[in-house]
């Protein structure tokens, strides 16, 4: 069964580490916000001028002029700091981010990923995707691993325009949590219940399966 955006968020957040600067893009990186893991301690930075961003607030918390870099309210953790987009941008620029989670449209096995414009469509646009790209070592997507027609978003080559080049090295789809490196995806965990053949069936891109393919794991709280 393929995950739900929300199940996404939260294996990703399996991925963090205590004292980890972490920067979330639009879409499903942001709900990796509510699904940080109680025995550690991050700081969310936003584009827009966040540093320490806490989970979406609830009705009651709500404030209008508190928001991340998509526009969403959110809340802000202690110890949390407010500052200009040329600052944000400093740190972002100058390698101060130790993950970035982003969205994307396609990724291919070089590591390149298409994720700020669709010919023909109107798409919000680039944000801050090509700082963050060019300025942070490890980057994790989020995408679904194929579009509403059943194409394959990963692919032996991106179609579209890319954000930028040999920049990816693991990316997290509704079906699996798949590694790129010398040229090949390699499949390092499915979601439960999804079959290896049904991953291999919609990755364009040469696939590595090394062995038994472990099934994601979910806390139950």
């Amino acid at each position: 069964m393929a995950l739900s955006r929300d199940q996404i968020a939260q294996r990703v957040a399996q991925e963090l580490q205590d004292g980890y600067y972490v920067n979330l893009g639009i879409g499903i990186p942001t709900l990796v916000a509510n699904f940080i893991p109680k025995d550690i301690e991050v700081m969310l930075q936003s584009e827009n001028g966040l540093l320490g961003m806490g989970a979406f607030p609830t009705d009651e918390e709500v404030d209008a002029d508190l928001i991340n870099a998509g526009k969403q309210t959110v809340t802000m953790a202690k110890g949390a700091s407010i500052f200009d987009s040329a600052e944000s941008f400093a740190m972002i620029r100058g390698g101060h981010v130790d993950l970035t989670v982003l969205g994307a449209f396609e990724v291919d096995v070089n590591g390149n990923i298409a994720s700020y414009m669709i010919p023909g469509k109107l798409i919000k646009g680039m944000g801050g995707a090509m700082d963050l790209v060019a300025g942070a070592d490890n980057i994790i997507v989020t995408m679904t691993h194929a579009s509403k027609h059943g194409q394959s978003k990963l692919l032996t080559n991106c179609t579209l325009p890319l954000t930028g080049r040999g920049c990816i090295k693991k990316v997290l789809t509704d079906l699996a949590f798949i590694e790129i490196k010398s040229g090949k995806f390699h499949l390092l965990e499915r979601a439960p219940g999804v079959s290896v053949e049904e991953i291999i069936k919609l990755t364009q891109g040469e696939l590595v399966i090394e062995g038994e393919v472990p099934e994601m794991k979910f806390s139950k709280a």
